[in-house]
């Protein structure tokens, strides 16, 4: 009996192009869903930063205060004839400033400033510093009058004479306040008009005004 017998078909393979290619595209599917992930988490981090900024960190105002005006000395003379006065005086002036921020500030050295009629006639230097967050410093300076930066001024004379001479103080902070990676400038001034009773030798009163600009 004769046995038919089958030939036998050999197995096809894969394509060994077509394996690659896949590995190629599966490779590529994984570095994007990583470097997606990597992404999103980069931009969460920078909107919860953003959001501390505008809020929890949001630049405030220093604010400077003058807490008070006292006449530390006072030394009047008058000369009828020649229609002049000779005065030294000294105002003592306490301030403060506050840092509402939640971050430390650093403000740049200035000067307080006391003037006339519109005219410089003293100073104090005002050191730079730093105040820490929620935080305020204290200052007491003392301005001395130069008197002869009002020996031309005739004004005086008849204020002398009445009894009361009318002087402003100014005092302007200019701080640097960093929020993250942001430096915010603030600049503050105070401006106080001060009425010195001569006759009693103390301050009649004073009245302020206070500005902050960011």
């Amino acid at each position: 009996m004769d046995v038919e017998k089958k030939q036998e078909q050999p197995l096809r393979g894969v394509p060994v192009s077509v394996t690659v290619d896949e590995a190629k595209k599966r490779k590529r599917r994984r570095c994007i869903i990583i470097w997606s992930s990597v992404l999103a988490t980069f931009a969460t981090i920078a909107l919860v930063l953003l959001i501390l900024g505008l809020i929890v960190f949001k630049a405030k105002k220093p604010v400077i205060t003058v807490d008070n005006v006292s006449l530390e000395d006072l030394d009047v003379s008058i000369n009828p004839l020649a229609l002049q006065v000779s005065l030294n005086l000294s105002l003592g002036l306490d301030i403060s400033i506050e840092n509402p921020n939640k971050v430390g500030v650093k403000y740049k050295s200035s000067s307080a400033i006391v003037r006339y009629k519109g005219d410089d006639i003293g100073n104090v230097p005002i050191p730079a510093g730093k105040i820490g967050s929620d935080d305020k410093k204290n200052l007491n300076l003392t301005l001395t009058v130069y008197a002869d930066r009002l020996v031309t001024n005739s004004e005086i004379y008849r204020e002398v004479l009445g009894g009361n001479l009318m002087f402003t103080t100014y005092t302007k902070i200019k701080a640097k306040v960093r929020v993250l990676f942001i430096h915010i400038h603030v600049t503050s001034t105070s401006t106080c008009d001060v009425n010195v009773d001569i006759r009693n030798r103390r301050i009649a009163n004073q009245t302020c005004q206070y500005k902050n600009k960011l």
